[in-house]
């Protein structure tokens, strides 16, 4: 019982609002020596997690690369690339990304885009700028913009991971219903999961060509 401190002093922590980092570092050294591990075994523990996962950190490395970009300029070049395109909007700017998100989901690639690499520096801008071209549009309405952008990504990686057969939604199904005494395979869960993603699709499409035409009105008013 006496490695239940390690929850202690995460609570704790949080609780005085101390550095994250630090907090979980203290947990885990409280945990492993209420265990009766020496210092030196609890550092071995923290390096071989590391160790073992750090192909998982690899993707952090991203986030400042991302960064780097948007300080050279990367949304100002989206936003003039989309507005060169003739007929270009935010609908259908959005409508294109949910079935890009939808397809490399469906193919196991869930880290090729996202909220932080691809949503706040690629997307959102551009469906700003396709939204600009027909007038100036409203602060509350590019808030909205911004909103659909992170609605679009999510509902595309939602119903489309669960094509891939090895994502963890699907594996942690078929351990389920192993347990209760039900062998499903993998593949048929994957195969009965196209009809919903196509359903998604059709419906949010809709949403964004009906948030289009809300949009339109309202940014060609405006002076």
């Amino acid at each position: 019982m006496l490695t239940l401190l390690g929850v202690a002093v995460i609570v704790l922590g949080f609780a005085l609002r101390f550095n994250p980092l630090l907090v979980v570092v203290a947990a885990a050294l409280t945990a492993g020596l209420a265990a009766g591990l020496s210092p030196v075994e609890v550092i071995e523990a923290f390096g071989k997690a590391f160790n073992t996962n750090r192909y998982v950190t690899i993707a952090w490395l991203v986030l400042p690369a991302v960064g780097v970009l948007e300080r050279c300029g990367l949304q100002e070049r989206a936003r003039l690339t989309i507005q060169a395109l003739k007929g270009a909007s935010a609908g259908r700017i959005l409508l294109a990304y949910l079935l890009l998100r939808q397809l490399t989901a469906a193919l196991g690639l869930t880290s090729v885009a996202g909220q932080a690499q691809t949503v706040r520096p690629l997307v959102a801008p551009m469906a700003e700028a396709a939204a600009e071209t027909a007038g100036p549009v409203a602060d509350a309405d590019r808030e909205r913009i911004r909103a659909m952008s992170a609605a679009t990504d999510n509902v595309g990686l939602f119903f489309g991971e669960d094509i891939f057969m090895a994502i963890g939604s699907i594996l942690l199904i078929v351990g389920f219903l192993d347990q209760s005494g039900i062998t499903v395979e993998p593949l048929h869960l994957s195969v009965w999961a196209i009809p919903t993603a196509i359903a998604a699709f059709i419906v949010h499409g809709a949403r964004l060509l009906l948030f289009d035409r809300r949009l339109a009105p309202t940014t060609e008013a405006r002076p």
